[in-house]
């Protein structure tokens, strides 16, 4: 079997790069803005449709309560059925539902809209990881992986842009809010409906390679498959649940996403809180346009930290380093009676290394853990990445409504980070620094 240096394998992985990860990295924006949304129409809808900050807490968090219920059943879709029609169904879907809820009146319209949307997206992530099994080797997976996760804060501060522009819209009689949920939902049902004839589902189904680069690439993913099962790939949950390495990064990611998906919802609310600014309209682009450039800046952040902790070949602590800062720099912009130029520097440099951390994770669970183990426990971890979406919003939520302020909120956010970067320094890892890169 040849090597990865081999012209043909090099020549096979750079057209299943330039084939797939372009096609992924679409997604994955129109996956990240047609859930942060609502945190941008937020600023219009509270006014509209008289909505308190606790419902839109409930709202918000009602996402990934559907999102965790599908998520291991879509997995297994990908595995098991075809990756390009399943994917097909989720953008089809989750698109129809991001546009539906431009049509919503009343707090329980909007709590059923934001559940179907999580329940439609569901599986989409796992999914993207089992698929990348299907066609990238062990050994360049999580450089792709990275690639494609630049797309988070893409989206963000895409988001943040165009729904600035379309605030400002009342076509055909809808408020701009409306138009944020239609025009941004629109590209997942277009690319949802060109899915099946722009993917492949295996190499073996590839047209666009050679026959060299087919056989190539299947005895290659299988040899892995095959070195996995006599590792002991069959390893139990139960038994991976054991390992005090697989808590550590559990609880890391889950109180780092209670502070970072907190913060994609609420960043425009709390910024326009910091700004002074109470009126609609105007000022409500004006808040957008300041926003959007804290979630710019996170797009450094992930090329660095992937980038910097590869060429280090070390990874625990780049991300440990971007989650302490992001709390630290987030808790500094929520001291009062600040120049807003200061604030909005801080936060700017929270919004880098709020990016930072999570491509340096994501190595961790295959350098603490033997790889049957990593395998079982990634879906556990997974999980735990998702339970904060419904708590974050909640409680934020809740604390809006109570009367607290937004430095309170970003404190409590802060906190987050903070306590993951602690259980991930826990984390047990050997860094392979004579690994090839």
């Amino acid at each position: 079997m040849a090597s990865l240096s081999d012209p043909v394998a090099r020549s096979c992985l750079r057209k299943v790069a330039w084939r797939l990860l372009p096609l992924l990295f679409a997604m994955y924006v129109i996956a990240y803005l047609d859930r942060a949304n609502a945190g941008f129409a937020k600023l219009q809808m509270e006014t509209a449709l008289g909505f308190s900050p606790r419902a839109f807490g409930l709202a918000l968090g009602l996402f990934y309560v559907g999102y965790l219920l599908l998520e291991i059943p879509g997995a297994l879709f990908v595995e098991h059925w075809s990756a390009r029609k399943w994917f097909a169904r989720i953008l089809v879907t989750w698109g129809i539902c991001s546009m539906g809820t431009a049509l919503v009146t009343t707090e329980m319209e909007f709590y059923i809209a934001r559940l179907l949307l999580g329940l439609a997206e569901a599986g989409f992530f796992p999914g993207v990881i089992i698929y990348f099994t299907h066609w990238f080797p062990r050994t360049v997976r999580s450089r792709a992986m990275s690639g494609m996760l630049i797309g988070v804060p893409a989206s963000l501060a895409f988001g943040a842009f165009a729904s600035a522009i379309l605030l400002r819209q009342d076509w055909l009689g809808l408020n701009g809010w409306q138009w944020v949920f239609i025009l941004e939902g629109a590209p997942a049902v277009l690319l949802g409906i060109l899915a099946p004839f722009l993917m492949t589902d295996r190499p073996r189904d590839a047209k666009w390679l050679t026959n060299e680069e087919r056989e190539w690439l299947e005895a290659t993913l299988a040899e892995e498959r095959r070195a996995m099962l006599a590792a002991g790939g069959t390893t139990r949950l139960r038994d991976a649940l054991r390992m005090p390495a697989v808590w550590f990064l559990a609880l890391g990611i889950f109180f780092t996403n209670l502070g970072g998906i907190g913060l994609v919802s609420w960043l425009a609310s709390v910024v326009k809180g910091f700004l002074g600014k109470t009126a609609a309209g105007a000022d409500d682009v004006e808040v957008l346009l300041w926003t959007g450039p804290v979630f710019l800046v996170g797009i450094l952040g992930v090329v660095f930290s992937g980038w910097h902790s590869n060429r280090n070949r070390e990874w625990k602590w780049h991300c440990v380093t971007g989650q302490v800062c992001a709390g630290l720099f987030l808790a500094l912009s929520a001291i009062p009676d600040q120049p807003w130029m200061l604030r909005y520097t801080w936060l700017c440099l929270m919004g880098f290394f709020a990016n930072a951390w999570f491509s340096p994770y994501w190595v961790l669970p295959t350098l603490a853990l033997a790889s049957s183990a990593a395998a079982v426990s990634i879906g556990f971890i997974n999980m735990s990445a998702n339970i904060p979406g419904y708590l974050s919003n909640h409680i934020i939520g809740e604390m809006k409504g109570a009367g607290l302020s937004d430095s309170a909120c970003m404190l409590f956010l802060a906190g987050g980070f903070l306590m993951g970067g602690v259980f991930v320094s826990r984390v047990p890892v050997k860094n392979r620094r004579t690994d090839p890169p």
